[in-house]
């Protein structure tokens, strides 16, 4: 592996961030406002004021005049069925006459440290732009498959056993069901009472139930009909009986709708249900994720068997991760220990190779076969057998 100069070095100075507090958010969203260009109402402005209170929001300062912006959520999320503690990026903006000073990039180093003190050991965001974030580390993590379809093809005997239910918001009912849902997939969000309030039912959706033929809850579809669509927000299942009720459900709208449109996992598999397959199905690049700290991350990420392996990681932006690691995977805490080297044996690769591999968003067969992990044949199917193969997923947005 060649050694590369560093994007980013330790000598520029911090002193023009500052955290930012409740007397500032009128630049706060001034500024988001101004950037993601949307107006906020009076009632939509005090929501988001009472959203981001969970928020770290540090700001890039020129002075009293707030130049650039960047919010840190701290959250958690799931992988192989484990929790990890996640810090999530979001509204990072720049006023015009600021942008392409390095403002943005001092504002992503920082949050990385604080990340790494903090515990965060992974990052997500939503990027305006992979190729920018790319230079500092995150990689693309997660698709979405956008399907849209004639409703009439969900009209259909699905032999489903049970019933389906409108209810009012249910919050215990529906986290018990999405979090035995989002273990299935890697890089789910562990929600807690908030996120369900603020992020996931702000919206009146309408929210509909599936019950089994003993009463028991096994699925729910959060959705709204209008303009003769029927747009599914969530749709979460526990068994397949579950997940036939509700597009039952679904069909039966056919007097108010002529299509329904969702977002649902890379690998579903609706289609196979459908006795004419051919609709639109768009598969769009969605969030992107960074390891934050790799020594950790290896010690607490549940490997699929207990051997020994190395891998040597590239890090430009957060050089502190650079060098090669020594694992010895085992049930519960794997030991490892790293060398700041870059001649180590083994696997080779960067942050972001590491990041896509361990999250199951590629195998490490399809980043060797681009030449973007190297090493011998023998680690990279050692590597493939130690990493569970799950589907990524992220069905949030921040």
């Amino acid at each position: 592996m060649v050694e590369r100069e560093p994007v980013c070095k330790e000598d520029f100075t911090l002193k023009n961030i500052k955290t930012l507090t409740e007397e500032n958010y009128d630049a706060i969203f001034s500024l988001s406002q101004f950037a993601f260009q949307y107006e906020l109402s009076e009632e939509e402005m005090h929501d988001k004021k009472e959203e981001v209170k969970r928020h770290k929001v540090w700001g890039w300062m020129d002075g009293d005049n707030l130049a650039a912006k960047l919010h840190l959520i701290p959250l958690s999320c799931y992988i192989n069925g484990k929790i990890f503690n996640m810090g999530g990026i979001s509204a990072v903006a720049t006023w015009p006459e600021y942008r392409r000073q390095g403002m943005v990039k001092d504002l992503l180093h920082h949050s990385l440290k604080y990340m790494k003190e903090n515990g965060q050991i992974i990052s997500y965001l939503h990027p305006f732009s992979f190729r920018f974030y790319r230079k500092y580390g995150w990689e693309h993590a997660f698709n979405e498959l956008q399907l849209t379809l004639p409703i009439n093809k969900l009209k259909k005997k699905w032999d489903a056993k049970g019933y389906v239910r409108r209810i009012q918001p249910d919050v215990p009912l529906l986290h018990h069901l999405y979090t035995n849902y989002a273990k299935s997939f890697n890089g789910m969000l562990e929600r807690d009472e908030k996120w369900w309030e603020q992020r996931v039912l702000n919206r009146k959706h309408q929210i509909a139930v599936a019950y089994n033929e003993q009463d028991q809850a096994e699925g729910y579809v959060l959705f709204k009909v209008k303009d003769n669509v029927v747009k599914i927000t969530e749709l979460v299942h526990s068994n397949l009986n579950g997940w036939k009720l509700l597009l039952g459900f679904i069909a039966n709208h056919d007097s108010m709708a002529e299509k329904v449109k969702m977002v649902v996992p890379e690998n579903d598999k609706l289609s196979l249900l459908l006795d004419e397959p051919r609709f639109e199905q768009k598969l769009e690049p969605y969030f992107m994720a960074r390891i934050v700290d790799v020594q950790k991350f290896l010690q607490e990420y549940p490997f699929a068997a207990d051997e020994k392996f190395a891998v040597t990681i590239l890090d430009d932006f957060f050089p502190e991760n650079n060098g090669t690691y020594q694992v010895r995977a085992e049930t519960g805490v794997n030991s490892v220990s790293h060398i700041q080297s870059h001649k180590g044996n083994g696997i080779q690769c960067s942050i972001q190779v590491l990041t896509g591999m361990l999250l199951g968003f590629k195998r490490p067969n399809d980043y060797h076969e681009l030449e973007l992990l190297q090493g011998d044949e023998a680690a990279v199917v050692q590597l493939e057998r130690l990493i569970p193969e799950n589907q990524a997923f992220f069905a949030d947005f921040f």
